[in-house]
């Protein structure tokens, strides 16, 4: 909350059935504080008029917004899209089917803000700036298996939603200070972006992605490091540094603020995901676990060693 409250929107459309799916549009909402009235609205999607088949997705959810009341900018970010329009659709198939590599993905147009970072203007919502980080994603659990009938072609990578939104610091690079918005996806890229513009400031592969990441629900920085969970909830192969060590288990990274370079990836000692926010305070980071007796941890900020661990007798997942 600043003086009002922003809130972003998302659905359960992404469990519906392949005839039902879908015309949810994802948007961002600043309401009076006093009153609860719509002061703006900004859907992150071209207008589908309410029809199937055409642009829906792009949810926000995961965690809350950051502010940046000098330059009066809100930062989001969205998920993946549920559907697309048919020429989209058409030209996913096409570079499914291509035998050469291409650089930039052709099926994004400009107003599809699916698994994205933006910039809004706090007095009006404008989009001051966005990144598109994630191409073509269309998916959603209908049509989760890609030989099921009636389903839009899968993208190189599927349902890499950012599950948080992006938080700010400042980071120095050649000696001058540069403020930055850093985010990690359900892909399990970090991304950090310059706070002006959107350019891309540094980018790390902090781990292996998942339908449920993958980064989800929110990292954290004390402006030296970026910390963040690694869900890993399909059970990937996971390469922990700077040991080379491997788990299937999900675990916490952190990676240097100033050029996402990872410092060290612990794994979780309960041999299950890593779903919960991460958090960190005086040089120790704290972070919980999905295992049945719910392991709270405490991490060593500067090397990654467990401090202490407490159980709570139920899953964490906040």
């Amino acid at each position: 909350m600043y003086r009002n409250y922003y809130i972003g929107t998302s659905s359960l459309e992404e469990g519906v059935t392949i005839e039902e799916c879908c015309i949810f549009r994802g948007s961002f909402v600043k309401l009076d504080a006093q009153t609860g009235a719509i002061l703006w609205k900004t859907y992150m999607l071209p207008d589908n008029k309410g029809m199937k088949g055409e642009y829906a997705g792009a949810a926000i959810w995961g965690s809350s917004p950051s502010i940046d009341i000098y330059r009066k900018h809100i930062y989001i970010a969205t998920g993946n899209l549920y559907s697309a329009p048919p020429n989209i659709l058409e030209c996913q198939e096409r570079q499914n089917n291509q035998t050469t590599p291409i650089d930039q993905d052709a099926c994004i147009e400009p107003e599809n803000h699916s698994n994205s970072i933006l910039a809004l203007d706090l007095d009006n919502g404008n989009i001051k700036w966005y990144n598109q980080l994630g191409g073509y994603d269309v998916w959603f659990l209908a049509c989760r298996d890609a030989s099921t009938p009636n389903c839009p072609p899968l993208g190189p990578i599927q349902d890499a939603d950012f599950g948080e939104e992006p938080m700010m610091l400042s980071i120095f690079l050649n000696g001058k200070k540069k403020d930055i918005v850093v985010a990690v996806q359900k892909s399990g890229f970090a991304w950090a972006l310059d706070r002006d513009n959107g350019t891309l400031v540094w980018s790390t592969v902090a781990g292996p992605s998942g339908t449920a990441g993958g980064g989800i629900f929110g990292a954290s920085t004390d402006e030296k490091r970026i910390y963040t969970n690694i869900a890993n909830s399909d059970r990937r192969n996971f390469e922990l540094l700077p040991s080379d060590m491997n788990t299937t288990t999900g675990g916490w990274v952190s990676m240097d603020a100033s050029n996402g370079k990872i410092l060290w990836s612990t794994a979780n000692p309960g041999n299950s995901s890593a779903i919960g926010p991460v958090s960190v305070a005086n040089d120790v980071v704290f972070v919980g676990s999905t295992d049945r007796l719910g392991h709270v941890y405490a991490i060593n900020a500067r090397n990654g060693k467990i401090l202490w661990s407490y159980e709570t007798g139920a899953t964490v997942y906040g």
